[in-house]
């Protein structure tokens, strides 16, 4: 399984291989698909639908990913998600490629041989060198699930979600070396709600891009595309860094609302945590837990008293926690190290009456 994932170490396909063989219709204009997440294998669902059409103007000639990694705490090698999902659909196995890095010398080769019209990215991974954006004739475009310029980087959704952004969208950029600064052929603005979590908004996303790159490919193909293409203004770009584990601790010196949109925006990976101080009331013994903070909403109204500022509470189903500002925080779901997601209810029903409280760091 894992050699054929890596077919670009192999000599540069001929004129007979199974790559050329592929093609279906000579006339039909080939295009590379790049992506690695679950989410990708949206878009790559849309192109292999319309390109089975009759009248398609493309073809998807081959597919690049992120390469095989171990999973299940490092017992397995397992393609990337779309890879797996090109399998499942059918795709041939040496028509998907996994370099490591998208410069290589070996890979290079194998997609000049398909001499591809257009390459399209959605969540790929990798950084795209000129020596890639040099071979498709028509360029590379890239669905970018932001406004741009707006949230440029890895990090667009979680990082628009802990803005606690009401309006965000997907757009179409022509790739260029400078990150996520090319020309924009089209973009669709989605308003959110203040509920709605990462995973969720990045499918919904890469959902609507899916469908806007279909309807945009004909001027793609017919060049117009490129002469109606808008400039970015840089001077209003905004930057989406990745996240890091680091970030995913909760301060409740924080309002409410901030640590909200954190847990919206971070939901999935890395989540959000937070420590918490059980005391029995026989004994006074303190016990510090970590727990993982799943869902949580802004309480609508807050009675803190100064001697209270601590006391986590439990009230119609939510453990509500003090936060700054005067402000509370209603958790709903939470998760216990090493075990599954439960409920508030749940959680406080364990307690057998201990106390619960705000760690304070001293």
């Amino acid at each position: 399984m894992l050699r054929q994932f890596l077919c670009f170490n192999a000599s540069p396909p001929s004129a007979s291989s199974s790559i050329l063989c592929f093609s279906s219709n000579r006339n039909r204009k080939p295009l590379v698909f790049l992506g690695s997440p679950q989410v990708s294998a949206t878009v790559l669902d849309a192109l292999l639908n319309a390109s089975g059409a009759p009248d398609s103007l493309f073809e998807v000639a081959a597919i690049v990913t992120q390469p095989p990694s171990r999973k299940d705490r490092g017992k397995k090698v397992l393609p990337s998600p779309l890879a797996q999902h090109a399998l499942d659909r059918g795709f041939p196995s040496d028509l998907i490629f996994t370099p490591a890095r998208a410069g290589e010398d070996m890979f290079l080769s194998s997609l000049r041989a398909l001499q591809p019209e257009l390459c399209i990215t959605a969540a790929y991974g990798n950084i795209l060198p000129s020596k890639f954006l040099n071979i498709p004739t028509l360029g590379t475009v890239n669905i970018h699930p932001s406004l741009l310029p707006l949230y440029r980087g890895a990090a667009p959704v979680q990082r628009a979600l802990q803005d606690g952004v009401k309006e965000t969208g997907v757009s179409l950029a022509f790739t260029v070396r400078a990150l996520d600064a090319g020309p924009v052929i089209a973009s669709q603005r989605l308003e959110i709600d203040d509920q709605i979590k990462a995973p969720d908004l990045l499918a919904l996303l890469f959902s609507e891009g899916s469908k806007l790159l279909i309807h945009q490919l004909p001027s793609i193909f017919d060049g117009s595309a490129k002469l109606k293409a808008q400039s970015q203004d840089d001077s209003k770009a905004t930057l989406a860094p990745k996240i890091s584990p680091e970030e995913s601790w909760l301060s409740f010196d924080q309002e409410a609302v901030v640590l909200h949109n954190k847990v919206r925006a971070f939901a999935g990976w890395p989540g959000t945590r937070a420590k918490v101080v059980v005391v029995d009331n026989k004994n006074g013994h303190r016990n510090i837990l970590e727990l993982k903070i799943i869902t949580t909403k802004v309480c609508s109204q807050s009675n803190i008293h100064v001697n209270q500022a601590d006391d986590i509470s439990f009230r119609k189903g939510a453990l509500v926690f003090p936060c700054g500002g005067s402000t509370s925080l209603e958790v709903l779901e939470i998760q216990l190290p090493g075990k599954k997601v439960m409920n508030a209810a749940a959680f406080w029903n364990g307690l057998r009456g201990q106390q619960l409280k705000r760690f304070v760091d001293e």
